[in-house]
């Protein structure tokens, strides 16, 4: 058995965990905060239960291959819902009249109805649109995605050669051209142009080749685990326990330890503290730090054994920052949906904001809102909604910190109250203010302290083009043999599913396994044994 310890307790650091222990290593993850999970955490106050992390469920397919290589399913370890409608749209009002609310439905042909609707002979574009979208979800599955790229011949596959001219213009156009010379209609531009927010990026940034995006939303639908992302976590800490993952909390890796190794550096443990201020060293041939990679490579790691040093990243580019409002609001709010998104007028100087420099916090901002009361009973006491806000903002620290009812820095403060007036504008909500019985705001700093988040960001190094697929950084230290990195911060990228196939890429890196695609399951080993 190999002695193997992972960093974090993360989605990614608990699918990492979970792989190695039934591939036969000796794994002990270590977690600095008192709950696993990461970002996708859990506040409760006053019988509510807020989530402060994901809330969209996409990509079921990612989720069911995960769990079958670990022996159950998705439909096994929580109840799935599928949303109809998925979310609901507000376009900014002009001054003269409101808009009116675009609910999009569950299933590819009612949405090209709507599209239809809205702009006349939008409904065979859309229906192209999405075929190019489920052809480029598809390859990325097969092809991109879970590949380590070990391997250039894993690209040689007669598939991606045939596809090579379209991925290739897909590759060399924005997102929000490729949608602007299909589609004219101002809202619907904006619905095909926003999951490069998902994404960490701006849609003017983002290849066209994400508007692979659409097939998941538009084309699968979105989906709801009852309880909330709460309950995969909780499902990844038990399938961990049950493969005899030793997990730890409390316990805050100080240092990556390594040793020479000829004219390269081998990992020899990592030095931890636990909540009592004791020192640890944990002894291990290998690492996986499923950690914030910027704070794995500049603080971690010793300067000789740092692939991605702190000069490294003054170039790269960052994903959004988040100021985040977990509000508990009495009486009911048919006006949003489980999912609502407020788009404003005008969408580059929202991005121009949030991106440019100097940037700043955009007022007003484009915004997403989640009520999952509107499904779930048991988030929120009876008589009441539960609200979770999202607002993108640079990924700045300095914009600071969330704190209890009004009690945070003031720029945080600042923005949840205009994003609060906002929706009570837009959406028809008079009084939206006064109904609100708990407020907890976040900012950049709190996940800069919680996550070690580089620059407070809420989700990583944006998905340009140089930071996608194979430029994005790999599964595998370049200098330290036995140290491997899971994650959003490394490939394949942002997001639940993301970070699910990045555990699968370290066990293949780990293994040499080349292939391109998912695991393929063992057919004989229904109980250890993960795939091959």
């Amino acid at each position: 058995m190999t002695r193997t310890v992972i960093i974090g307790g993360g989605i990614s650091g608990l699918a990492t965990a979970t792989l190695l222990a039934r591939e036969g290593h000796e794994v002990r993850l270590l977690e600095k905060n008192a709950r696993v999970g990461g970002r996708a955490g859990e506040v409760e106050r006053d019988g509510f239960r807020f989530e402060t992390g994901p809330s969209w469920y996409l990509m079921p397919r990612v989720f069911e291959h995960f769990f079958e290589l670990v022996g159950t399913t998705a439909e096994e370890q929580f109840d799935l819902r599928l949303l109809d409608p998925g979310y609901r749209v507000f376009a900014e009002p002009s001054a003269a009249e409101a808009s009116e609310p675009l609910a999009m439905p569950q299933g590819a042909h009612q949405v090209e109805q709507l599209f239809e609707r809205l702009e006349p002979g939008s409904g065979p574009a859309l229906r192209a649109y999405l075929d190019s979208a489920r052809h480029a979800a598809d390859m990325a599955e097969a092809y991109f995605l879970y590949n380590p790229y070990t391997s250039l011949s894993s690209l040689a596959a007669p598939q991606v050669l045939r596809a090579l001219p379209r991925l290739t213009r897909l590759l060399g156009m924005s997102l929000q051209r490729f949608v602007a010379k299909r589609f004219a209609h101002p809202v619907l531009r904006q619905v095909l142009g926003y999951p490069a927010v998902f994404l960490g990026t701006d849609p003017r940034r983002a290849p066209a080749m994400y508007h692979l995006m659409s097939a998941l939303d538009l084309d699968d639908g979105v989906r709801y685990p009852m309880g909330g992302f709460r309950r995969i976590v909780d499902s990844l800490e038990r399938l961990a326990q049950a493969a005899g993952v030793e997990i730890v909390t409390g316990a805050r890796v100080t240092e990556i330890l390594t040793r020479r190794a000829g004219r390269r550096r081998k990992v020899s443990g990592v030095r931890w503290t636990d909540d009592a201020g004791a020192v640890h060293v944990e002894r291990a041939p290998l690492v996986v730090s499923a950690a914030d990679l910027h704070h794995t490579e500049t603080v971690l790691l010793p300067p000789a054994a740092r692939s991605y040093p702190e000069e490294w990243w003054t170039r790269q580019e960052s994903g959004p920052g988040a100021v985040i409002a977990l509000l508990g609001v009495s009486g009911g709010l048919p006006q949003l949906e489980h999912h609502t998104l407020f788009f404003t007028r005008d969408w580059d100087a929202n991005f121009d904001d949030i991106f440019g420099r100097p940037p700043r916090v955009p007022d007003p901002a484009s915004i997403y809102v989640c009520r999952p009361s509107a499904t779930d009973p048991e988030v929120a006491p009876e008589g009441h909604e539960n609200l979770f806000v999202l607002i993108p903002v640079p990924a700045e620290t300095s914009i600071g910190r969330g704190g209890t009812n009004g009690a945070g820095d003031p720029e945080v403060e600042r923005a949840v109250d205009a994003a609060v007036r906002q929706i009570s504008q837009w959406a028809g909500i008079p009084g939206l203010e006064d109904r609100i019985v708990v407020r907890q705001t976040l900012g950049p700093s709190d996940f800069a302290r919680d996550y070690f988040a580089w620059r407070g960001g809420m989700l990583g190094q944006a998905h340009t083009l140089r930071q996608s697929a194979m430029f994005r950084v790999q599964n595998q230290s370049k200098r330290v043999d036995g140290l491997y990195y899971a994650g959003a911060t490394t490939a394949p990228g942002v997001g639940v599913p993301m970070c699910l196939i990045s555990a699968e890429l370290v066990l293949k890196r780990i293994r040499g396994d080349r292939s391109a695609g998912p695991l393929v399951l063992r057919p004989d080993a229904p109980g250890q044994g993960v795939g091959r």
